[in-house]
């Protein structure tokens, strides 16, 4: 009969539906008790979704079964705890000085989420919030491009990074110490190192919200970074298509399953505004961003459209907020901000 360590490093094997990280470091496995007549694994139920446990069930099942000397494999669901509980229960750190900390993220590339996060911060800043920005995306940096990359950084006597300023906006990101075309070949526990000194070792000062901009994606980083960090809430960043929307699911669960409150989901690319005729054209179709929330049972925080200038502002590092307040595109940034703050405002003074 193998030892509970044994089948704990077997269930290693197992990845939790849709993610690339296992149900061992999910935080799953609750209990595993060996005896004659077998092996009862207790799972936490940390998802509400049957047909989640239910396939994860199977699998744990049919791998503890497979192991020599198993004769029998039975799984127990112990209670969820409540979404406080799991977040306590992750020690997460506050970063002293920030009142909030919002997470922008993606369930896959090429949706548009740098250029959201940092017109998004930029539309904090403008409502009188003091802001930074941390780009999170260690293999593909892009905020320091899209707000600008000309100065130097500086260290203190006590080793500790002084982030940049543009417009008001503090901001940092791993384009700011290597070249343009260095690549970043490092392992997982180099790239959650250096987003702990992002995050723990920059001085930052006095915000009332830090905005990450996190990969795309639900792997190891992204992860880490929502059970170090203690986090107010995270926006999902999508566009219409099917494909996109796919992953949006993702997303919202990966926050879900370690207890942070889901803002909401912004649909970027929406549809597109003719500068000639003045219409809207809906190139990857339309409303899919409210539907899937509606379905999931999370705030949809608004629609942006394709636009030459909010595209030209990322390439020429001139964000289109900071650049042209008064664009319609940015009195729509400046509208999901408003609601954002008003969902902090509303969850910091809640029982």
């Amino acid at each position: 009969m193998p030892s509970p360590q044994e089948i704990l490093n077997q269930l290693k094997s197992i990845k939790y539906p849709g993610f690339s990280r296992d149900i061992v470091s999910f935080g799953l496995i609750k209990d595993i008790e060996v005896a004659t007549a077998g092996v009862t694994v207790i799972l936490t139920a940390a998802s509400a979704k049957p047909e989640v446990l239910e396939e994860i069930s199977a699998a744990v099942r049919r791998t503890v079964a497979a192991m020599p000397g198993v004769p029998a494999v039975r799984i127990e669901l112990a209670e969820a705890p409540s979404p406080r509980m799991a977040a306590a229960a992750l020690h997460r750190r506050p970063i002293p000085g920030i009142r909030h900390v919002i997470a922008v993220a993606s369930g896959k590339g090429g949706v548009g989420k740098s250029t959201v996060a940092v017109n998004l911060a930029l539309a904090l800043q403008a409502l009188g919030w003091r802001t930074g920005l941390m780009d999170a995306d260690v293999y593909g940096p892009s905020v320091a491009m899209m707000v600008g990359a000309g100065a130097q950084i500086h260290v203190t006597q006590e080793r500790r990074i002084v982030p940049l300023q543009r417009a008001g906006l503090r901001y940092i990101s791993m384009a700011l110490f290597i070249g343009d075309d260095a690549p970043i070949i490092w392992r997982g526990p180099m790239v959650t190192k250096l987003e702990s000194e992002f995050l723990f070792n920059v001085e930052w000062g006095e915000l009332d919200a830090l905005v990450l901009d996190l990969p795309p994606g639900t792997g190891d980083a992204q992860l880490t970074i929502t059970q170090r960090v203690a986090l107010a809430g995270g926006v999902i960043v999508t566009t219409p298509q099917a494909i996109a929307l796919q992953d949006v699911k993702r997303g919202v669960t990966m926050f879900q399953e370690v207890g942070v409150p889901v803002l909401g989901v912004i649909e970027n690319m929406s549809y597109h505004l003719c500068r000639k005729c003045g219409r809207r054209h809906e190139i990857f179709a339309h409303g899919g961003g409210a539907h899937y929330a509606s379905e999931l049972g999370v705030p949809f925080l608004g629609e942006l459209p394709f636009t030459h200038e909010l595209r030209e502002g990322a390439d020429t590092a001139t964000p289109l907020v900071a650049a042209r307040p008064d664009h319609p595109v940015s009195e729509i940034f400046l509208g999901i901000a408003s609601d954002i703050v008003a969902r902090l405002n509303r969850s910091s003074t809640a029982p």
